[in-house]
């Protein structure tokens, strides 16, 4: 069982960060890269982890961070991180630009007024900048003409590594259209280049670039919806556990939880678990829904409560009150449970509650 050390009487929920398993997917990325280095992207408080928590794992063997967050970036550089920093959206007002020079942030520039306002501010350093361009995502990026005027106007200001995002190298479009896009965009042009996110990184070596960017993998979740993230010898950092606070019986016809959505068909043992969406579970996970009791695989049952989830423990009968449920980690992928309920790992990491406590793995 999961127990606060601090105090014994706490509700029961906790999330253990492993910090080991963090450093060993981070290798991954590292063996995948080749000779590329790695943006380790910490970005929405390192994917829900907690920012500080993954960059004092990482600061031993990260090359430098993502994120996007100024206050965030801030706060790093207090703290002493010394890596590059990469700010993934760029500034977003021309005010900020004094703060990138004196603590030397790295700006992705995707729109060309972010240029120019970069050339009118004659900062008193010359900072790296990340030109990202439009290769068919369509969301972020300078076009081809744009490309053109960016580069005259940061010719004498700004050390430049070109920069693109795929919209679909986790599916059947592949990368092979924008790799195209941005060869063409590139030509004649002797400038480095970062391409690879984590599926392409996993997926596609030509993607290498000289930078990569890493995300989801780090944390342990697959970026393919039809690859397991232990086939890709990514381990869970984050476990998401709490306990059984009731057990009873119900007999055939009897209902589960809110709205009657779930009705047994015969007589059942069911289990009520300490976590609800007010904890960030997904209140939109069905019937059915993977969990681990005691270390054996059931199912939830019925709508998820505000702090209450049902489970079904008809065919455990030797497990009882107080017995460990894990909601997604070890033992248990949050890519499964996050498929059972119609999203992805992404938003079940990014969606805890500040409520629910951390722990250490051991």
């Amino acid at each position: 069982m999961i127990r606060s050390s601090a105090n014994s009487t706490a509700r029961p929920i906790r999330i253990r960060f492993d910090a080991g398993a963090l450093r060993r997917n981070h290798l991954i990325a590292r063996r995948h890269a080749g000779a590329a280095r790695l943006w380790c992207v910490v970005k929405a408080d390192g994917y829900g982890h907690g920012l500080a928590r993954v960059v004092d794992a990482l600061a031993e063997v990260a090359d430098g961070f993502g994120l996007i967050e100024l206050e965030n970036a801030l706060a790093l550089r207090e703290a002493g991180v010394r890596q590059p920093l990469l700010m993934m959206e760029g500034f977003y007002d021309a005010g900020e630009l004094p703060l990138f020079a004196e603590y030397r942030l790295t700006p992705v520039l995707h729109r060309l007024d972010q240029v120019e306002a970069l050339r009118a501010a004659a900062l008193p350093v010359r900072l790296p900048v990340y030109l990202k361009l439009n290769t068919g995502m369509n969301r972020l990026g300078l076009a081809a003409d744009e490309l053109e005027r960016a580069l005259t106007l940061l010719a004498d200001r700004a050390d430049i590594t070109l920069m693109t995002h795929f919209a679909d190298a986790d599916g059947p479009h592949g990368i092979a259209a924008q790799m195209v896009h941005f060869h063409a965009l590139r030509a004649g042009r002797n400038l480095p280049v970062c391409l690879a996110n984590s599926a392409a990184l996993l997926r596609y070596p030509e993607a290498r670039g000289d930078w990569a960017r890493p995300g989801i993998m780090l944390y342990g979740g697959s970026p393919f919806p039809e690859v397991t993230a232990e086939s890709l010898g990514l381990e869970p950092v984050m476990t998401l556990a709490s306990e059984l606070i009731a057990v009873r019986d119900i007999a055939a016809g009897e209902h589960v939880g809110y709205g009657c959505t779930f009705t047994a068909d015969r007589p059942m043992r069911i289990g009520i678990v300490a976590c609800g969406y007010a904890d960030g579970y997904p209140r939109h996970a069905p019937t059915g829904t993977p969990i681990l009791v005691a270390g054996q695989r059931t199912r939830t049952l019925g709508r998820v409560s505000m702090d209450k989830l049902c489970v079904d423990l008809t065919d455990l009968p030797k497990v009882s009150l107080g017995d460990t449920a894990i909601l997604w980690g070890a033992g248990l992928p949050a890519d499964e449970v996050a498929a059972a309920a119609g999203t992805i790992s992404y938003e079940l990491f990014c969606a805890v509650a500040a409520r629910v406590p951390w722990v250490e793995a051991e």
